[in-house]
């Protein structure tokens, strides 16, 4: 009988273009296919061992002759391509509208409201890369006071500013503020805290990042394990993406090492419920500069420390890799890809050698791990559970 899902999320993993990635501008992308054809003698041979490479698409890089887990890749049936609707999607939550994006920056009247709110004027209000936009405007931020607004392809309010500038207090009390006003039409997925410290031309982002997603409109497949009397330990930015709605417990990290070590602490605890994991260190600082060989070799360092993590796994437990979206570093993008996501089950109680193919929708997890642990539910998605158990 299984007892608790261990769930991570390999932020931005994506393994192949969806149909409908030309509306997104995504043709071609395939973050871990690319990976592979990209650097030489690359492999992962523990995900390999649990099937990774026997997921469909990958038939022309080696694959293993048998594997460990169940396996499959997953169409995303939400608009959009952003850490909240994937997140969203794989626990139970289907989006039938994308949130709402600002090529050319925010309307006039959400910024002068967020100005009136804080007190504070602003600079930028474009689409940008983090860091790139506080070597813009850092200078002028810090001779002015004035907050460092922008946003990207994604749906997203990002706020920077310098510590010691603006306190990590009083920029959290402003993305709070933020928060509210985004609301309605202009619900953006998330508003972020994005602070950075250093002298001019040497500006560094901290890790005080704090995102304020909109709470998700339905319950989750978080909030029925925490309503059946369960445990929902968030590890990551997991607590941000569901505005801490359906969590019982979570603790904070600083990049994918801090994420692991504190995912294997977890399951060492004796606990029933849902163990839920975001590396976000893919996505957040190789996908989004195209640094290739960087993501390969975060790849790696998880492929290496996935053995602590299944030699620690009771046999009660059930242990889920998956992604929320793709952010294929070999292209010219530097924004998230729309594309199929990784999905990897593996157990005691799991079938090995066991393909199921390309499945409808994220949503499939979470349904998968409600019907597992008995708890009825009315989410979206097809549960697995039938498919997967011996």
């Amino acid at each position: 009988m299984i007892k608790r899902a261990v769930l991570i999320v390999l932020d931005s993993v994506g393994v192949g273009e969806l149909p409908d990635a030309r509306d997104y501008g995504d043709e071609g992308s395939n973050t871990l296919k690319n990976i592979y054809k990209n650097i030489e003698n690359f492999s992962l041979p523990n995900l390999e061992e649990l099937g990774i490479l026997n997921i469909d698409g990958f038939e022309d890089i080696k694959k293993s002759e048998s594997f460990k887990g169940s396996i499959a890749k997953c169409n995303e049936k939400s608009k959009g391509k952003d850490t909240t609707t994937g997140h969203w999607e794989i626990s139970g939550l289907i989006l039938n509208e994308p949130f709402p994006t600002y090529p050319d920056g925010f309307p006039d009247e959400i910024i002068k409201e967020f100005e009136r709110q804080t007190g504070r004027k602003t600079i930028g209000n474009c689409v940008a890369s983090g860091t790139e936009i506080i070597k813009e405007l850092g200078r002028e931020h810090i001779e002015t006071g004035k907050l460092i607004v922008y946003t990207s392809a994604d749906s997203v309010f990002q706020v920077a500013a310098h510590e010691e500038v603006v306190p990590l207090n009083e920029l959290y009390s402003i993305c709070e503020k933020a928060r509210e006003i985004l609301r309605g039409k202009h619900g953006v997925g998330r508003v972020i805290a994005r602070p950075f410290i250093g002298e001019v031309g040497s500006f560094v982002r901290t890790a005080n990042r704090r995102d304020f997603s909109l709470e998700p409109p339905k319950d989750t497949i978080l909030d029925y394990v925490k309503n059946s009397g369960k445990e929902v330990y968030a590890v990551g930015k997991i607590k941000d993406i569901f505005a801490n709605k359906g969590i019982t417990r979570s603790v904070p990290t600083k990049d994918n090492a801090d994420g692991i070590e504190a995912t294997v602490k977890a399951i060492k605890e004796d606990f029933e419920g849902l163990l839920f994991t975001n590396l976000v260190d893919f996505d957040m600082i190789y996908g989004h500069r195209n640094n290739v060989k960087g993501y390969a070799d975060a790849l790696k360092y998880f492929d290496d420390k996935l053995p602590t993590i299944i030699n620690n796994l009771k046999d009660t437990d059930l242990l889920i890799i998956t992604a929320d979206h793709g952010c294929d570093p070999t292209t010219e993008s530097t924004d998230h890809s729309r594309e199929y996501i990784p999905l990897i089950f593996y157990g005691k109680h799991i079938k090995e050698n066991n393909n199921l193919g390309v499945l409808d929708s994220f949503a499939c997890i979470g349904k998968t791990i409600a019907d597992i642990l008995n708890i009825e539910n009315d989410l979206e998605g097809t549960s697995l559970k039938g498919e997967i158990i011996h």
